[in-house]
């Protein structure tokens, strides 16, 4: 009877079922807590500290332009179906998401205040108010301010001629509640709204007689001084607000005749999509200006953010970089990338590759090579043409002006520019042009996909034999990122991986019906067939061998498919254990669902980016890179490459990083069965933080060498 009982509890569970997942939009807020963590450590450097505090802050930015102006959209349109993982509707979810948000950014905030500023102190840094100066500093400050801000500012007034104006996002404004002294018995009020100059500083250094650094927001120097702009008006009240606007982009791509300038346009309009959040500063504003302000911008009461210190606190970016200057102790020690294990500095790139497989591991080992690769195969008179693509790039990027010298010396240079990356658009329209100026060939990607592979095909003939040399990537070409994202690059000359190379650059360039890959698995066709399709024969391999184990690190894994199969994997009894450094909609230790499922999350000093996987298959040990997270946009929206590695070295390479990585007791935090993180507790009081010991044994290998 017992056994019966048994048997019906097990056919109850159904891997679909909404409560053995966390939603997506909650498990996100719940990584910018982690990186929230990061301001709150004392093993922290104190100004790394406050530029955790910006990168949370950047984050939520993008948050509410991106995924809250998503779901309000939805609830717009009279969509209130359940997302098909945690069953939240909209409404739920922006329900939730308006509680955690406020309670993570008053946490930001009271860290700032009560842990920061004083730690700022100690080290003679002040942040100060304008009525903490001494008149000899305010008299400074008014010169600084009639010379400098005053010619910058534009008042706005507001009346039946001069309506509400369309205030950019993410600006940083003033409004103006003022009374007019010709009016005094009529009562008159008056409003206007001042925006704080974005091209400014937001700090102005306040010289001192003593070792001290003193600094005022430009925010609080205009308050101090805005009656100069309305002279003849009493000035009332000042309340210091900021707006965040839905930026995501609507592209009509089949109606696009050319699609850079589809993007254009849609780049114009991304500055006034509708108000999905109100921050108001430490000044408060009274119920008057509130209300008018809910009102005017169309803001629910849910989404406006009353903060008890600055607007804004990505200024501390800026700030970090004023302070580095003369407080060296207080960032972190610089760690110099080193050369990579399998190249030394001095060999020919392309000789080396055609000896055998390389691996970069970045930030740990320099970017140079892949800027040399390309680079050298611009120069290389043997070299017939290069064909890359590109996603995010750096501002003034060395892969672009390489390419360009290619064009220039006669070579066929085939670019694919994806317009759309997010954040990026107006960037890689800039490049795209310039690219096209020097005659290269740019193409834009296809309709309705997000190009998201990282792939560099260069043909050379040599000795009149034809030779591919192919980089695959987890990350951008971005030599900039490189220095604080972790990726993985693989350099090889192997020729089915050289002719998928090449059948997947005429794939996106010309029209012709999806190749069949040899080793290269592409999305959105084949890279969820082919990783259900390893996780099965991991599962048949446990059953049969008892010695199932799957190690998979990525970005953010959502996609339920997969979900449903690891959950598969785990009653089956695979060991799983899953690198996850943001949003994880799988939930771990669930009994009789993923009790053999870890989930950790690393997040430190470098931005965890790449993405492996492995499969201990037996033995064979089968290890893939990839350009994709295992999410549901991934495998169907994206263009993404999931490929092998072959090489024996480069594989106890990998293992043992990923080991390392598993073995953090630092920046390591777990997921517990509902879906919250804890740090992982280590043995003894020695830390083990595996983003240093990567760089210690770059390091150690190479002072080994030499």
């Amino acid at each position: 009877m017992m056994i019966a009982t048994k048997e019906v509890k097990e056919k109850k569970i159904e891997l679909a079922d909404p409560q053995y997942y966390n939603n997506r939009e909650l498990s996100w807020l719940g990584f910018n807590e982690r990186v929230l963590e990061e301001a709150l450590d004392v093993h922290n450097p104190l100004l790394e500290r406050l530029k955790f505090l910006a990168i949370f802050s950047s984050n939520l930015d993008e948050f509410f332009m991106v995924r809250v102006a998503g779901l309000k959209d939805q609830v717009k349109a009279g969509f209130n179906k359940p997302e098909n993982k945690a069953g939240l509707t909209p409404k739920h979810q922006l329900s939730q998401i308006s509680t955690v948000g406020h309670e993570l950014v008053n946490l930001q905030y009271k860290t700032f205040r009560e842990t920061l500023i004083p730690k700022l102190k100690q080290e003679n840094v002040h942040l100060v108010k304008y009525h903490e100066l001494s008149d000899r500093q305010k008299n400074y400050l008014e010169q600084y301010f009639e010379e400098q801000v005053l010619p910058v500012l534009t008042p706005m007034a507001i009346d039946a001629y001069r309506p509400f104006p369309m205030l950019l996002n993410k600006s940083l404004n003033l409004a103006v509640y003022l009374e007019d002294l010709a009016e005094q018995e009529e009562k008159r009020n008056k409003f206007a709204i001042v925006q704080v100059p974005s091209l400014l500083k937001r700090f102005i250094s306040i010289p001192t007689l003593d070792e001290k650094h003193c600094y005022i927001l430009l925010e609080d120097a205009i308050t101090a001084y805005i009656h100069l702009l309305f002279r003849g008006f009493i000035v009332r009240e000042v309340a210091q607000f900021r707006i965040t606007r839905n930026a995501d982009m609507t592209i009509h791509e089949e109606g696009a005749r050319d699609l850079l300038l589809e993007i254009e346009k849609e780049l114009k309009k991304r500055k006034w999509g509708s108000a999905v959040r109100l921050e108001i500063g430490q000044s408060g504003a009274s119920d008057y200006i509130l209300n008018y302000l809910l009102e005017e911008l169309d803001v629910h009461g849910k989404d406006v953010y009353e903060l008890d210190g600055p607007l804004d606190l990505t200024f501390l970016f800026s700030f970090y970089k004023e302070l580095e200057k003369y407080k060296e102790h207080l960032v972190y020690e610089t760690l110099i990338p080193q050369p990579p294990q399998d190249l030394e500095s001095d060999e020919d790139i392309f000789e080396k590759i055609m000896e055998q497989d390389i691996l970069l591991h970045h930030p740990y080992e320099s970017f140079e090579p892949v800027l040399d690769f390309v680079l050298d195969a611009a120069n290389d008179p043997s070299v017939l043409a290069i064909k890359q693509t590109l996603y995010r790039v750096s501002g003034d990027s060395p892969i672009i002006e390489a390419l360009k010298r290619a064009a220039e010396n006669g070579k066929q240079v085939t670019v694919l520019v994806e317009l759309k990356a997010r954040f990026d658009e107006e960037n890689n329209v800039h490049w795209a042009k310039e690219l096209e100026k020097e005659g290269c060939h740019v193409i834009y990607g296809m309709t309705h996909l997000k190009t998201h592979s990282k792939i560099t095909l260069v043909v050379r003939k040599k000795n009149g034999r034809i030779e591919r040399f192919v980089h695959l990537g987890t990350g951008n070409y971005n030599d900039a990122t490189a220095k604080i994202y972790t990726d993985m690059g693989l350099m090889t000359v192997n020729r089915q991986i050289g002719v998928d190379a090449t059948n997947f650059f005429n794939f996106l360039s010309g029209f012709m019906e999806k190749p069949d890959f040899r080793h290269l698995s592409v999305a959105p066709y084949s890279i969820r067939h082919d990783f259900i399709r390893m996780i099965d024969e991991e599962i048949a391999f446990h059953k049969q061998y008892g010695n199932g184990r799957i190690i998979a690190k990525m970005n953010s894994l959502t996609d339920k498919q997969i979900i449903m199969k690891l959950y598969e994997a785990s009653k089956a009894g695979v060991k799983i254990d899953l690198i996850v450094r943001g949003t994880c909609c799988l939930r771990p230790q669930l009994k009789g669902v993923s009790e053999n499922i870890r989930v950790i999350s690393i997040v430190g000093r470098f931005l965890e980016h790449s993405r492996i996987y492995y499969f201990y298959h037996n033995g064979e040990q089968k290890i893939f890179l990839s350009s994709a997270d295992l999410m549901t946009r991934n495998m169907e929206k994206r263009v993404e490459i999931f490929f092998p590695i072959f090489a024996d070295h480069i594989k106890k390479r990998i293992m043992n990083i990923l080991l390392m990585m598993l073995f953090d007791t630092a920046k390591a935090r777990e997921q517990d069965e509902n879906g919250v993180y804890h740090y992982v507790e280590g043995i003894g009081k020695e830390k083990y933080n595996s983003q240093i010991e990567l760089f210690n044994l770059a390091y150690n290998v190479r002072e080994d060498e030499e």
